[in-house]
């Protein structure tokens, strides 16, 4: 099913403390975390990073308002999120926090490296910003944009500042050569054509700004100007995992999950940057990122695009209330096989959350466990039977789906052995028959057998989903993967795992509660 372990370097973006966490953020963390546990499962040394960025000036003018200080209200909301995602059990290694003592430091030696070089040059800015992205704009797009913001439309402002700049335009040669080189830098694929595009035209960048009132990373000999928050937010990536027991992660290749309206800077100015810095030296070890990842909008039923400044994106409490009726690994399940990973927007829908729960996760593998450890439970007393010659070994084909962040192949992967090797067969064998005659009750055995073996490899591969679920079917028939995994620092055997005959006749096999009960939907 897959290559040797390997090491591997997932993360996602860092998310402004200027609120509380709501459904986007959740979703890229979600995603992040699927792919870091099928990683883990496959024995891969892994390392999976998530966190917030503190640095922005939104995060002052949010605090103001609320009439906090800058450092309180970013602690009320780093925390925020840091509670939201151990609620919902993500993985992550690592949670970054831009004012840390280590980021802080290594961001301003890394820009320092970048003056020295003169990568980074003293100029004036003047031309168009958006603010609500932090973003400064090129005339040409901003003329395209009709001066307004692509994200949210509000108009674009003029501005003129001294800044230090990113000699950007030095390195468009190099990135188109590296896009050529590696088609699979940027994916989907229409998004690297998107990029392509814009770094022809490329121009050198201001990478600092004035009037931050203190909140931000001076630039090296210039405390009158902070490092401007996109460039600090992005040395992230680096900053925590340069220390020498995690280099090799970086070194490994990062996998970067982004939102579509971020791709300018993590597929342009990011590898810039990092070609620029590896020609420093001491930081020759510095290599570019394996592949950046871009995926699309949740948007709501009326089109919309969920976000805070529009008012109509789920936030903590509705995702409560979403695991509490369909629980966590529901939410999960949605989140990675329902979402928009490719160019197209995905509407959220409590009908199609409800209707997915109820075909993939109730009506499919919960149904065929139930099924499957009822009748071992009927027919023979509860005990794995002997298989006999109608043993029926199968195996499944290495897709590199998860390579390729194609979840929801990933998942049907699993569900069509439940559907093939497991519902399918039970139909075909009919074994509830066969055991009304004493003397085929070896034949019947062997089709349990072989019903409870199809379901283990599921649960295997479906684990980076519904992992809790899986665990506790892990429990019923004796297998005791997720302690060999605590035992082993998280980390799996998958090929050993997905090998026919692992479940052994004689083994106690436990009915218990549905693991995903039907959903019926109250009658308005």
């Amino acid at each position: 099913m897959s290559d040797a372990p390997d090491t591997f370097y997932v993360t996602t973006p860092i998310y402004y403390v200027n609120d509380k966490p709501h459904l986007g953020h959740v979703y890229t963390t979600m995603v992040a975390d699927v792919v870091a546990r099928y990683h883990r499962l496959r024995g891969d040394d892994t390392f999976f990073l998530t966190g917030v960025d503190e640095h922005s000036a939104k995060v002052v003018d949010k605090a103001a308002e609320m009439g906090l200080s800058t450092e309180d209200w970013a602690e009320q909301n780093a925390g925020a999120f840091k509670a939201t995602f151990e609620k919902l059990e993500m993985t992550h290694d690592d949670f970054v926090r831009t004012s840390s003592d280590h980021h802080k430091a290594k961001v301003t030696e890394y820009v320092a490296a970048l003056l020295k070089s003169g990568e980074v040059y003293e100029g004036e800015y003047a031309g168009w910003y958006d603010a609500g992205q932090e973003e400064y704009v090129p005339e040409n797009k901003a003329k395209e944009l009709d001066y307004k913001s692509e994200v949210n439309g509000k108009p674009l402002v003029k501005k003129t500042e001294k800044n230090y700049f990113f000699r950007l335009s030095n390195h468009v040669p190099a990135l188109l050569e590296h896009f050529e080189a590696n088609p699979g830098f940027v994916q989907p694929a229409a998004r690297r054509n998107e990029i392509i595009n814009r770094i022809k035209d490329a121009e050198d960048i201001p990478i600092s700004r004035t009037g931050t009132s203190g909140w931000g990373i001076p630039v090296p000999g210039d405390p009158e100007q902070s490092i401007y928050v996109w460039i600090d937010a992005l040395f992230n990536y680096l900053t925590y995992v340069d220390t020498p027991e995690r280099r090799h992660y970086w070194q490994s290749g990062a996998v970067h999950l982004i939102a579509k309206d971020i791709l300018w800077f993590h597929a342009s100015v990011w590898p810039a940057m990092l070609m620029a810095l590896a020609k420093i030296d001491g930081y020759g070890w510095v290599n570019l990122p394996k592949m950046v990842y871009t995926h699309s909008y949740w948007i709501s039923e009326s089109g919309e695009k969920m976000s805070k400044s529009l008012g109509n994106f789920l936030d903590p409490e509705a995702i409560d209330r979403a695991v509490d009726t369909f629980g966590l690994d529901a939410l999960r399940y949605f989140l990675a096989t329902r979402g928009p990973l490719g160019t197209t927007d995905s509407a959220f829908s409590a009908d199609l959350f409800a209707e997915t729960y109820n075909a993939d996760l109730a009506n499919t593998f919960g149904n065929s466990a139930s099924r499957v450890t009822n009748m071992i439970g009927k027919y023979f007393g509860g005990v794995l039977p002997e298989v006999g010659d109608g043993g029926k070994p199968f195996a499944v084909a290495d897709d590199a789906l998860f390579d390729h962040l194609k979840l929801e192949g990933a998942a049907q992967l699993g569900l069509r052995v439940v559907r093939e090797q497991v519902d399918g067969y039970i139909e075909a064998t009919r074994p509830f028959t066969i055991a009304k005659e004493p003397e085929r009750m070896g034949e019947v055995g062997t089709i349990l057998y072989n019903c409870a073996e199809a379901l283990r490899i599921a649960s295997v591969l479906l684990w980076p989903f519904i992992p809790d679920a899986c665990e506790a079917f892990w429990e019923r028939i004796g297998c005791d993967y997720a302690a060999q995994m605590k035992a082993d620092g998280g980390k799996g055997k998958l090929d050993e795992w997905l090998a026919w005959g692992q479940l052994k006749p004689g083994t106690p096999i436990e009915k218990g509660d549905a693991l995903f009960p039907r959903y019926v939907a109250e009658k308005k």
